[in-house]
């Protein structure tokens, strides 16, 4: 029996669908300068006119802490949404009372409303039990498609779950499926790669994976606290020395626990942080004083590549060097697409998530090619680290 009810196991005909979807997106100039999270509510709005139902779209948008503010109006993402959706979206000035209730009262089969950011009102971060009837007085079934959103227990993720008859949107399902795949009920073995500047950001998520999985790629500004806590020097590279004994024990729980750890045995060094810098390859323990460590080397790449084609499942989170600038992003870039040609190939499960992981598949161009690319950076993270989520929470609780 499937954890939570999807659009296909709802009646709709003829009902307001409240629509919980995520449009946080970046926003210049009034536009829309990337409509990513936009497409991939798309399945979810299209299927539940198909079943007879009609959208009405809740969603926040930037921190405007409940308080209005025209800067962060939801009104700009229309344009972005009608391209989308290819037809008109009405708009509601308000998320709950009059204006909201008129809006809906309007409606007919075929429409689309969006509501104004439930970020106005403070009633939507403390989840508020009034805030989330009021949302639910204006409609008869709820979908959550935003799993970017479900690490926070608000009115419009989590109340209105435990108010109404309620689903997951297609690409929360997709989410869900995905992740599941990935760690709940993963095919061994399972290798996870996990980057970025700082172990102590990362504490939780290391501690969960190397319970449950067979190899852990450690990669990024992370690696040189690893190396420290070895005893090697990594010169003026980022590196949370006082983390050093925290780095040790990890290591010494992930022995026990039967996984390896995979940190880099070359590195790349540069005297300074700056696109196309002088710079060389050195083995890990030899890195100048006045240098620092900027990617991982290309034996390193080779060994991780190994580690891939003995898998069947890879979690990636983070990248392995300083991606944003050339020449840092190489074992990144070869990393990915070592993944992408596997997974293309039917070899291996391959789920990606976090902000800056997105951006640096986008950036090698296999974003496309993993099995599975979370757009959700926080709540990626916290499911990593073996959290429950209570937007995901609701709809399990929902479903029994």
């Amino acid at each position: 029996m499937a954890r939570f009810n999807t659009i296909d196991d709802m009646d709709m005909d003829g009902k307001v669908v409240l629509t919980r979807v995520d449009l946080n997106v970046p926003v210049e100039d009034g536009r829309v300068t990337d409509a990513t999270r936009i497409d991939k509510i798309v399945p979810t709005v299209k299927d539940i006119q198909a079943k007879g139902g009609i959208p009405v779209l809740l969603a926040h948008f930037d921190r405007p802490k409940g308080q209005r503010n025209d800067a962060m109006s939801l009104r700009q993402i229309v344009p972005a949404l009608e391209a989308a959706l290819g037809q008109p979206v009405r708009f509601a000035d308000e998320a709950v009372g009059g204006p909201a209730k008129r809006a809906v009262a309007e409606l007919s089969a075929g429409d689309v409303l969006l509501l104004e950011n439930t970020r106005f009102y403070p009633g939507e971060e403390g989840n508020d039990a009034h805030f989330a009837a009021s949302l639910a007085a204006l409609g008869q079934v709820y979908v959550n498609d935003a799993f970017s959103a479900a690490h926070r227990a608000h009115g419009s993720t989590e109340g209105l779950a435990r108010l109404m008859p309620c689903a997951a949107g297609r690409l929360m399902e997709a989410e869900l499926n995905a992740l599941d795949a990935a760690l709940g009920n993963p095919e061994r073995p399972v290798v996870a790669v996990v980057g970025g500047a700082k172990v102590s950001t990362k504490l939780d998520l290391l501690s969960n994976l190397i319970a449950k999985v067979d190899h852990l790629v450690i990669g990024g500004g992370m690696a040189n606290t690893f190396l420290v806590a070895q005893g090697i020097e990594v010169g003026k590279s980022l590196a949370e020395r006082d983390m050093a004994d925290t780095a040790r024990d990890i290591l010494d729980r992930a022995q026990g626990a039967g996984c390896t750890i995979h940190l880099p045995v070359d590195v790349v060094v540069a005297r300074e942080f700056k696109a196309g810098a002088a710079s060389e390859t050195v083995p890990a323990s030899a890195c100048p004083p006045d240098a620092m460590i900027l990617d991982a080397g290309p034996q390193t790449v080779a060994a991780i590549r190994d580690v891939f084609a003995t898998c069947r499942t890879l979690i990636w989170n983070g990248p392995l060097g300083a991606f944003e600038i050339e020449p840092f992003d190489a074992a990144t870039n070869a990393a990915a697409a070592a993944a992408a040609e596997l997974t293309r190939a039917g070899r291996l499960v391959s789920v990606a998530g976090g902000g800056d992981t997105v951006a640096a598949l986008n950036k090698a161009g296999v974003a496309g090619d993993f099995t599975f690319t979370s757009t959700a950076g926080g709540a990626f993270l916290e499911w990593m680290e073996g959290k429950d989520l209570p937007g995901v929470a609701a709809l399990v609780a929902a479903k029994r």
